[in-house]
């Protein structure tokens, strides 16, 4: 009798059953185990959904052509593919005079301002109630500045001039001044909080400032020719640079000053560009420092770089609209913001949007920054150069 189908069919039916409640057990071990970090992602996420990721763009911001959007500082929706938002109000431009180049926009998430500098003025406005605060013209212009990690400071360069002048970042008013003679005009505050770098158009030399002391402790270089724009990695041992006549970059030590590496493109060849004078103008490290992005004017292109070798490596060219001035990232290096209003997604190297103003005519700046709201308050700001974060 033991033997018979319905006896197996029994231990068949004994055992399937035990296996699906071992099976059930196990499951509800797991669902013990996971059911923490799954409900905390769930609340991140769902914190993350009440955020609200902006893009900011001063215009003109090709020198004072406004039929790149006007005048105005103009706000994109990342989130809802870079839709166009609002516009807000900055200079009023009188009949028969020409606007105002802006030269340079900051922010600071920590007290809820953002800066404008133009040619002959710089300007601090409220994020909250976007309403201007002050606005101050110095002698000698202003260019593209920077602002200290804290928001209390701004290193503000006279336009192409002599002199950078420390700012009093809540009141405009000036605290220092570092006289250089160099050509005053892009400018970087370190992450940290520790140094400025400063960069001439006239000088083959990146001087780094200490931050406490408002005075210079160390030079980079000298480079082949005058440094145009560059940026830093977040541990500050090295810089990427621009410079005349150079389509690619060079790489200087931070720590030891020298000059390590000059990088080429391959592949292109220099040509005719509409602005600035130089191949290459433009120049930014993803938040991760995994890449370098490469802004190449005569070809209308963006060239990227492995930067976890060195020298970088160059892997990919990107086709864009119009000849490049700049390039920026998002706070999280999903988008690669050039100065031709195109939008890229940096891990498929696509043009995935580009920038339209409220009439649907197209965008450009070389100013422009990221910023992050949470219930209206704001709590993240990106930078204007592509500075690497890691």
């Amino acid at each position: 009798m033991s033997d018979t189908p319905s006896h197996y069919g029994k231990l068949k039916d004994r055992f399937l059953r035990g296996e699906n409640m071992r099976i059930r057990r196990v499951v509800i071990c797991l669902w013990c185990l996971l059911a923490p970090t799954i409900l905390s992602e769930s609340r991140q996420l769902r914190a993350a959904d009440g955020e609200k990721h902006l893009l900011y763009v001063a215009v003109p911001g090709i020198r004072n052509y406004v039929e790149y959007g006007g005048v105005g500082i103009l706000v994109y929706d990342i989130g809802a593919g870079h839709k166009f938002v609002k516009r807000i109000p900055t200079w009023n431009m009188p009949p028969g005079q020409a606007p105002e180049n802006v030269k340079g926009i900051a922010a600071s998430a920590r007290t809820g301002k953002l800066y404008v500098s133009t040619t002959k003025r710089l300007a601090c406005f409220d994020l909250v109630t976007e309403k201007k605060v002050w606005e101050r013209m110095y002698e000698g212009g202003s260019d593209r500045m920077a602002i200290s990690p804290d928001g209390k400071i701004l290193y503000v360069p006279s336009l192409e001039g002599p002199h950078w002048y420390i700012v009093d970042a809540s009141t405009g008013d000036v605290e220092a001044k570092i006289e250089l003679r160099s050509g005053a005009h892009n400018t970087i505050y370190g992450p940290d909080g520790s140094r400025v770098y400063l960069a001439g158009l006239h000088s083959p030399v990146l001087s780094v400032v200490d931050a406490k002391t408002h005075t210079v402790v160390q030079e980079i270089g000298p480079f082949s020719r005058s440094i145009r724009p560059f940026t830093i990695n977040g541990s500050q041992t090295l810089c990427f640079v621009n410079v005349n006549e150079l389509l690619g970059f060079e790489v200087g030590d931070c720590k030891t000053g020298k000059v390590l590496h000059r990088v080429e493109v391959a592949g292109y060849q220099t040509g005719p560009t509409k602005r600035h004078g130089c191949p290459s103008h433009g120049i930014a490290l993803t938040p991760d420092e995994r890449e370098l992005w490469l802004a190449d004017a005569a070809n209308s292109s963006i060239h990227v770089f492995d930067a976890t070798v060195m020298p970088p490596k160059q892997v990919a060219s990107i086709k864009l609209r119009d000849q490049p001035g700049w390039i920026t990232f998002s706070i999280d290096g999903r988008h690669a913001y050039p100065s031709t209003g195109d939008v890229i997604d940096t891990h498929s190297k696509r043009v995935v949007a580009t920038l339209e103003d409220e009439a649907g005519r197209p965008v450009q700046s070389e100013k422009l920054l990221e910023l992050v709201f949470a219930n209206g308050t704001p709590v993240r700001a990106g930078d204007q150069f592509g500075i690497g974060r890691r």
